[in-house]
């Protein structure tokens, strides 16, 4: 059973990680672009120019660490300035790792002061178009 929670909330995790690095936006959503799309960037903002995030960056300092430095990380670009240990704390991560995106959302959420933030479980083995 574990292996099938872990198996639905893994692409919401990679979602997360990558809001983490690229910093997209508070709902995580991963959504296939068409073939002949231009991708977009971070820096490209929705008239076509450019803008700069204020990612204050910093690296997971270990290997079981990237919930919740990619939330930190996320997080910095709101002036947040969080300690990844605390953050980790608070979310129940161990060297395992943290167990589900659903501890990951709360803090997420708690941190902001508002329910921006959203976990969604993919009930299949694969994701849809929509998905």
């Amino acid at each position: 059973m574990r292996t099938d929670i872990l198996r639905k909330t893994a692409l919401t995790a990679a979602g997360l990680a990558f809001t983490g690095g690229a910093i997209a936006g508070p709902v995580t959503t991963a959504l296939a672009a068409p073939a002949e799309a231009k991708p977009a960037t971070v820096a490209q903002d929705r008239k076509g120019g450019e803008r700069e995030l204020g990612v204050r960056y910093e690296a997971q300092p270990n290997f079981y660490y990237c919930g919740p430095a990619a939330a930190r990380n996320a997080l910095s670009v709101q002036g947040k300035n969080i300690d990844v240990d605390g953050m980790a704390q608070r979310m129940g991560t161990t060297e395992a790792g943290t167990n589900s995106i659903n501890d990951i959302t709360p803090v997420l959420n708690k941190e902001t002061g508002k329910d921006a933030y959203q976990s969604v479980e993919i009930p299949g083995a694969k994701a849809d178009d929509k998905q």
